[in-house]
């Protein structure tokens, strides 16, 4: 019988339009302007008390908020105006102090029940519904110092192996002062510093008995150290950002000293703040021996137990910069550990000390530079300034058994505590330290003036498509106008389903699609009508209309699919963003126009006897 689809493809079309319902459904749920608030070490709690005073705090201030939630460790205050976001964010902050995290948040409003199904709504681009942007500063100062230390270290090395004599070796202000006992070793000492030390500026200077030479890093060369701090730190956040599972963020550098990162649509924002900003690091050192010099050990406290101290050795054996890989486990206990893989330097190295510390304790050194907040008079002014502290604990001191190589495992962590040093170690050490200078949200970078006058012409043109399609083909039109909605909702539902982020050119490609979902239905409808024009009944010309004009649709989708599919292997950002929607599109708009209006058509006249098409142009 022509023009009737078996019950089966009835139910299989009707499924497929329900579940495009239900995942674009989360999309109607906008998300409420929020701020989170999170201890700042990891495995703190928080209290009810701390909560209650946030709550009085907001209250006291005029800022109204719909609900509070504690979740773990963490409590989120939904706002009911979103404007207020930013001024909540600094007077909870200011209160709090640096012991917690206050941080932006866009709180999902999506119903449970369609959580539970796996639904969830569309990431929004920077460009559409903004997100949270960072301004981190590196501290070029501390970084040039600390490589300086590096270079003492290795010229006490150096210059030993060289049998060159040297009386002490200074740091003196980012410059490095050699003393020798006579000229004659100061000038076979220049001669070594000419030949494997290229980078310094050398002055010969003279203080009493002492022949000294003074080093400092030349302008070629503390250029080359920021550029690399600037590289490595640019590289360590991106993938600390992939680790953190955030949608077309951000990443870029700023001027001499400073990187941008914008996170659009992230969820758990204090959480990216922590790990973002964390300049966390490992030494390896051995306990001090009994009786060791106090110039040669330095004390330090224990991370679990503060009233706990050790002495160990300055010299380091060797730092999380060698770790490649770092996983959270647990022991035959039940105790978290942290599994660690070393480089092949690292690993060397390793090897090397231990094989003749064996049956000392060697500590891991927990380094962390944080951020704390301290209040300025700035022309009358209580201004807050960020400065860096440097912590310094021990996690770990354990007897070495046997030698150790490039694998081997750190334990005395919490649970969260492991967790989160893995994900530091795994995704990089930072070069140089690095803390925020501004924090705010980022509004629509096109302007929301500007986003709604382009909403507005979306929604104009695709009304006067729909008018124009019933005037020009009446029950058809209509029956088109039906399946171009449901592609609408199926484009929806695919990039909800696979987390893609929509932006402008996202909304580009959406409307275009729009225009090929009607292109493929006047194709058929105007094939329709030449059948009829060729006195076909009006059963065979709606059979020959789909089936003729289907050959013609699918060249033309296929060769547009192509280009989408190029389009996003070579293009980045907004391109990849039009070219995932065109794609969906193209695909949805084929069933949409070909199965969808047909199987519509069928119910309307299939398998009966039928007069005359309500098509247009043949009334």
């Amino acid at each position: 019988m022509l023009n009737k689809y078996p019950l089966w493809k009835n139910l299989l079309i009707l499924a497929v339009l329900v579940l495009a319902a239900i995942y674009a459904a989360p999309n109607l749920y906008p998300p409420d302007s929020a701020i989170q608030i999170t201890p700042a070490r990891s495995g703190a709690e928080l209290s009810a008390d701390v909560i209650g005073n946030v709550r009085t705090l907001l209250d006291e201030n005029g800022i109204k908020t719909k609900s509070d939630e504690q979740k773990g460790a963490t409590v989120l205050f939904r706002l009911q105006d979103g404007e207020q976001q930013l001024r909540a964010k600094d007077v909870v902050q200011r209160q709090l102090g640096d012991n917690y995290i206050v941080a932006l948040n866009l709180a999902p409003t999506t119903p449970a029940w369609l959580l539970s199904m796996g639904a969830g709504p569309m990431t929004l681009g920077l460009d559409l519904s903004g997100g949270v942007h960072f301004l981190m500063e590196v501290d070029m100062d501390e970084y040039l110092s600390s490589r300086v230390g590096n270079y003492r270290e290795e010229l006490r090395n150096r210059l030993r192996e060289e049998n060159i004599k040297y009386r002490r070796i200074q740091i003196e202000e980012k410059q490095i002062r050699l003393s020798f006992v006579d000229a004659a070793v100061r000038d076979e000492a220049n001669r070594f510093l000419t030949r494997e030390y290229a980078e310094f500026v050398r002055k010969d200077e003279q203080k009493g008995d002492s022949f000294d030479v003074v080093l400092s890093v030349s302008e070629q060369k503390i250029k080359e150290f920021e550029d690399y701090a600037i590289k490595q730190n640019l590289t360590t956040l991106r993938n600390r950002v992939n680790e953190l599972g955030v949608a077309e963020p951000l990443v870029q550098r700023q001027g001499r000293n400073r990187i941008v990162v914008e996170l659009p649509g992230v969820q758990d924002t204090a959480e990216a703040k922590k790990i973002l900003g964390k300049a966390a690091n490992l030494e390896f050192r051995l306990e001090a021996e009994p009786g060791a010099s106090r110039f040669t050990t330095e004390e330090y406290k224990f991370r679990s137990d503060e009233f706990r101290t050790a002495r160990l050795e300055k010299t380091i054996i060797t730092t999380g910069d060698s770790v490649t890989n770092a996983m959270s486990a647990f022991d035959e206990n039940g105790f978290p550990q942290v599994n660690i893989d070393l480089d092949s330097k690292g690993g060397a190295v390793m090897t090397q000390v231990t094989r003749k510390a064996i049956k000392r304790r060697m500590a891991v050194l927990f380094v962390e530079r944080k951020p704390k907040t301290v209040y300025e008079m700035v022309e009358g002014v209580e201004t807050p300034k960020t400065v860096q502290v440097v912590d310094k604990s021990i996690i770990s001191l354990a007897t070495i058994q046997s030698t150790l190589g490039s694998s081997f495992r750190i334990t005395g962590l919490e649970s969260a505590e492991a967790s989160e040093l893995a994900l530091l170690l795994r995704s990089g050490a930072l070069a140089a330290p690095m803390y925020f200078v501004e924090e705010r949200t980022v509004g629509p970078s096109l302007g929301k003036e500007n986003i709604q006058m382009g909403l507005n012409s979306v929604v104009l043109g695709l009304a006067l498509v729909l008018v124009l399609m019933v005037w020009q083909y009446r029950l058809f039109g209509l029956v088109a106008n039906v399946a171009l909605l449901f592609n609408l909702v199926l484009v929806v539902s695919l990039m909800s389903l696979i987390g893609a982020t929509l932006t402008l050119p996202g909304i580009a490609g959406i409307v275009l699609t729009v225009g090929m979902a009607v292109d493929a239905n006047v194709l058929i409808f105007a094939r329709i009508r030449d059948e009829l024009a060729k006195e076909r009944t009006p059963q065979q010309a709606i059979a020959e209309g789909f089936d003729r004009a289907f050959i013609t649709i699918f060249d033309a989708n296929i060769t547009t699919l192509i280009v989408a599919v190029i389009l996003f292997a070579v293009g980045t950002g907004p391109v990849k963003g039009f070219a995932v929607t065109l794609s969906f599109g193209i695909i949805t708009s084929m069933f949409t126009a070909i199965m969808l209006s047909r199987a519509i058509i069928n119910l309307i006249y299939g398998g009966r006897r039928v007069e005359k098409l309500s098509i247009g142009g043949q009334e």
